[in-house]
């Protein structure tokens, strides 16, 4: 059982400038890395997530931990994900100091999230993820721990507020694309809040929000997800396009994409940006075995 009524000591903007001192850490742009100062936002994060005594929780690029203290006391387990090695190395000790009661209830994996399968865990099967995820590898990320754990039922996600435009986009709209169509075969999705720059350190140049999403089943096919998210990479490839046009490499030719177009009763002169994903699926579909996908999707 948890006791939430006795909560870790957390990370304010003082502890966290702290602790990247002690490491002789300089947050990079390159890995994403603004890490979390506001205490407010993250008691937010914690209950906009649900998450309960129940859920093993799945944390990506934990960092210096200040998300992490906030869902210990909340949850049964987490599995925090961290590709850097001196922080992942620096996260339980950070969790002994702050939070000791709650120390047996981390596990800390050094691993890249996007190539993450189950045998990374220990044997441990999330119920939920909850992170703070660096923009550029926000979508990669989703497809990885979505497609190899089946125990994950939803998600509460920090992204760009550009990225959180992408995955909730509904079909037709001016922001959707690949990353709406990629979340959409794995989950409802729904923005759940924005997040001010301020609760950030470094301070980031762009806004952030929260994103949700829950788990629903992929539209009926017997197409494989590789093969229907290859169709969507093509599609979005040449976005001013017709499909005609844009899936002409994908199918082998303008005619051949024209047919499998047809055989799935969509529009030649349509465009990806106005399909849904069990559109998508139907080309996949019509196209067969013979249709190219790349497996790495």
């Amino acid at each position: 059982m948890t006791d939430a009524s006795a909560g870790p000591n957390l990370l304010g903007p003082a502890d966290v400038r702290l602790l990247a001192r002690r490491l002789g850490l300089r947050p990079t742009k390159t890995r994403g890395q603004n890490f979390m100062v506001d205490v407010g936002t993250i008691g937010r994060i914690v209950r906009t997530s649900g998450v309960g005594a129940d859920d093993v929780v799945l944390e990506v690029g934990p960092g210096l931990g200040s998300l992490t203290l906030g869902l210990l006391p909340a949850v049964r387990h987490v599995v925090a994900v961290e590709v850097d090695a001196q922080l992942a190395v620096a996260l339980p000790e950070t969790v002994r100091e702050r939070a000791p009661r709650f120390a047996d209830r981390l596990t800390v994996v050094e691993t890249d999230a996007t190539r993450l399968t189950a045998a990374d865990l220990g044997g441990w099967q999330p119920t939920a993820l909850v992170a703070n995820l660096p923009y550029n590898v926000a979508v990669p990320v989703l497809v990885q721990v979505f497609s190899q754990l089946p125990s994950l039922g939803r998600a509460l996600v920090l992204v760009q507020a550009e990225v959180a435009d992408r995955l909730a986009a509904p079909p037709g709209s001016r922001t959707y694309g690949v990353p709406s169509v990629k979340a959409a075969w794995f989950a409802d999705v729904r923005k759940a809040g924005a997040v001010n720059r301020g609760a950030f350190w470094p301070r980031p140049n762009v806004d952030s929000e929260l994103v949700r999403l829950t788990r629903r089943d992929p539209p009926s096919t017997s197409a494989a997800r590789e093969q229907v998210f290859a169709v969507v990479d093509a599609a979005f490839a040449q976005r001013r396009k017709t499909l005609r046009a844009a899936l002409a490499g994908w199918a082998g030719g303008a005619a051949a994409a024209e047919r499998v177009l047809v055989a799935a009763g969509i529009d030649p002169r349509a465009r990806g940006e106005t399909l849904d994903v069990a559109a998508f699926a139907r080309l996949a579909e019509r196209a067969g075995t013979d249709a190219p996908y790349d497996s790495r999707s």
